[in-house]
């Protein structure tokens, strides 16, 4: 089967490799139809995170399943199925608990896996024709339509990308009436934002500095702010002053609630070209109002194997934490615990109430790979998320 294979640094490659296969009775086979490329792949692209030569990238697939083992008992060949980004065993402690990102035995030397990721188990990507499945009765999340369907896209970032926007918010402790800031409007930040609109915020910041993803965010219902144009923390503060705060609100500029959606590869905005891995986390205390939280769904590994000027390898962090302290703030960190939250988004879309697939800019087939990775990782040609089909 063809699948895209990382090959060294900011080099990937279409390759084929030996057919995935059943091997266990409680596997599956998906033939996938969609999957999507995620900013975390980037960070393996560009060398930071660690993915040794030969690793087949991929962790959003959605499919149709081709064959089953003996011991499933749920699923069946034809069935329509999206895959959760970390894969889980559906029966320890952890999973019990409905912390499926925490499994305790889907990989051997540590806690948690997930498909064509660094560190993350020896389970191979989902940029392939064929992927299989572990423990096919809980991994396989079962969907109505047809392949191609008007639902392809909303469906495909259920693996990971919608789950984990929802997840940041839900991190972030965000309900009805909020006001929002979200740093970062790439893939997640943009449903981040996107969720805290469907969970009834009154109004969502959608910071960043990439024309495409502003405008994108303006399309979602939020309002853009544009961090080369100053401050985004004064520029939120003056947007909500103008308009007016609400009574008995005077004394409260900020926010209710920050999401970091950037991670450990923000930009120092004094010094554009280097990076600053505490410039979100800086921006959010002097932002958040008191007795807020903050909700950090951005990637902070623990080392940085090509770490750039600004950053730190091992991943210690200058933190304002007297700042977070005195204003009572909340702090939610962690991966996203897909199966709490893919049943209820899956119903969300079919139901017409959400369409996340509206981020999707671009399509293309494994042999465009290569390419493709190359525009995502410079920002070019306007990709925001982009969706292979082999």
């Amino acid at each position: 089967m063809k699948a895209v294979v990382y090959e060294d640094v900011r080099t990937v490659g279409v390759h084929d490799v030996a057919d995935a296969g059943l091997e266990a009775d409680s596997d599956a086979v998906v033939r996938v139809t969609s999957s999507a490329i995620c900013g975390t792949d980037l960070h393996m692209y560009d060398g930071r995170t660690g993915a040794d030569p030969g690793l087949v990238l991929g962790h959003e697939p959605l499919g149709v399943v081709e064959q089953v083992g003996a011991c499933v008992e749920t699923i069946t060949p034809g069935m329509r199925v999206v895959l959760p980004t970390h894969l889980y065993c559906g029966t320890c402690h952890m999973c019990a608990r409905g912390l499926s990102a925490a499994c305790l035995r889907a990989r051997p030397d540590g806690v948690g896996a997930a498909y064509g990721y660094a560190g993350m188990g020896p389970y191979r990507g989902a940029q392939a024709e064929l992927l299989r499945v572990p423990w096919a009765d809980a991994n396989c999340i079962r969907l109505p339509g047809e392949p191609g369907d008007a639902h392809e896209d909303d469906f495909v970032l259920l693996a990971d990308a919608f789950v984990t926007g929802w997840h940041a918010t839900t991190l972030a402790d965000v309900r009805a009436g909020d006001t929002v800031a979200v740093f970062g409007a790439g893939t997640i930040g943009l449903l981040a934002a996107y969720s805290a609109l469907l969970r009834g915020a009154r109004e969502v910041y959608s910071v960043d500095g990439i024309d495409a993803r502003l405008d994108k965010a303006g399309e979602l219902g939020a309002t853009p702010v544009d961090f080369r144009q100053g401050d985004p923390v004064d520029q939120i503060r003056e947007h909500r002053a103008r308009a007016g705060l609400p009574i008995g609100e005077e004394k409260l500029g900020g926010v209710d609630k920050v999401i970091d959606a950037v991670g450990f590869q923000a930009h120092d905005r004094a010094h554009p070209d280097r990076e600053r891995p505490n410039q979100v986390i800086a921006d959010a205390a002097r932002l958040v109002n008191p007795t807020g939280a903050v909700g950090i769904a951005g990637v902070y590994p623990e080392k940085d194997l090509n770490p750039q000027p600004g950053e730190t390898a091992d991943g210690w962090l200058t933190v304002p934490w007297a700042t977070f302290f005195n204003k009572g703030v909340s702090v939610g960190f962690g991966r996203t615990h897909d199966r709490r939250y893919t049943t209820h988004l899956r119903d969300l879309i079919t139901s017409g109430r959400a369409r996340p697939g509206t981020i999707v800019t671009h399509h293309a087939t494994l042999d465009d790979a290569p390419e493709l990775y190359r525009q995502f990782d410079k920002r070019e040609d306007g990709v925001i998320k982009a969706v292979l089909q082999p």
